[in-house]
């Protein structure tokens, strides 16, 4: 498989994973910064948040690490969380704000 198909793979799967409280997910929130693949196995996720303070943040980062990493083709992950630049609205996909009302 090439690192072309496991981000591919990989993106499919952030897809899946929601801010609790925001029907939209992570990743057409604009909150994946980087997907970067070392070596064909090893995944390096950067990522932000609507809100530093965010009650969940932690289990966000820990539901992308776990996804990713049931992945057969992945043996290591690392999510790395900044705030650098901070997330705003227009980091979100066309769909993702239609779908919260912002077009």
């Amino acid at each position: 498989m090439s690192k072309k198909q496991t981000e591919e793979i990989i993106i499919e799967i952030l897809k899946t994973i929601y801010d609790p409280e925001i029907p939209v997910n992570i990743y057409d929130l604009g909150l994946i910064y980087e997907i970067d693949l070392y070596e064909e196995d090893e995944v390096k996720v950067l990522m932000t948040l609507t809100a530093p303070n965010c009650p969940m943040a932690d289990q966000i980062l820990e539901e992308v690490n776990d996804k990713i990493k049931a992945l057969p083709q992945i043996s290591d992950v690392t999510v790395v969380l900044t705030f650098d630049p901070p997330w705003d609205k227009d980091m979100m996909t066309e769909e993702a704000k239609l779908e919260l009302g912002f077009l």
